[in-house]
């Protein structure tokens, strides 16, 4: 299970044109399921994405969590993330979860989060959506957990 997170001003998803999703400073957090992930997985990456100290504190040094700063966490499933890319000029998908996989997985990491006091916010698993963005920093990490 990999998440891309990205610490942000503001972030929001729109389907088909229609924002659906919006936060104001936290966390953009892109979610990649693979298929050997398990709720095990989802705990696993869940607390270091809220404990990962990426904000700055009164010193400037980034010392803070998401829990620390209260700030918003917006999860957005993001297939592509878990593609093979070391050989070749074409992704490789083999490594990603199936749809109904996929979408349970996220669904579960979702309910873990939203169980923290962290307002949580989402895309649409499954969706084509348009992300926007204001990256603070910018700041920007690759999570990942066996």
């Amino acid at each position: 299970m990999k998440a891309l997170i990205q610490r942000v001003s503001s972030a929001s998803v729109s389907v088909d044109g229609e924002c659906i999703s919006s936060i104001g400073a936290g966390l953009l957090l892109l979610l990649g399921v693979e298929r050997s992930d398990d709720d095990a997985s989802i705990k696993k990456l869940a607390d270091k994405v809220l404990a990962y100290r990426v904000f700055d504190d009164k010193q400037g040094k980034m010392n803070l969590s998401l829990l620390d700063t209260e700030g918003e966490l917006l999860i957005v499933s993001q297939f592509t993330l878990v593609a093979d890319t070391h050989k070749g000029l074409r992704p490789g998908f083999s490594k990603g979860a199936s749809a109904e996989h996929g979408n349970l997985l996220y669904q579960r990491f979702i309910a873990y989060v939203e169980g923290t006091p962290v307002n949580v916010s989402t895309g649409r698993f499954g969706s084509d959506m348009s992300v926007s963005l204001v990256n603070d920093g910018p700041v920007t990490f690759l999570l990942e957990v066996p």
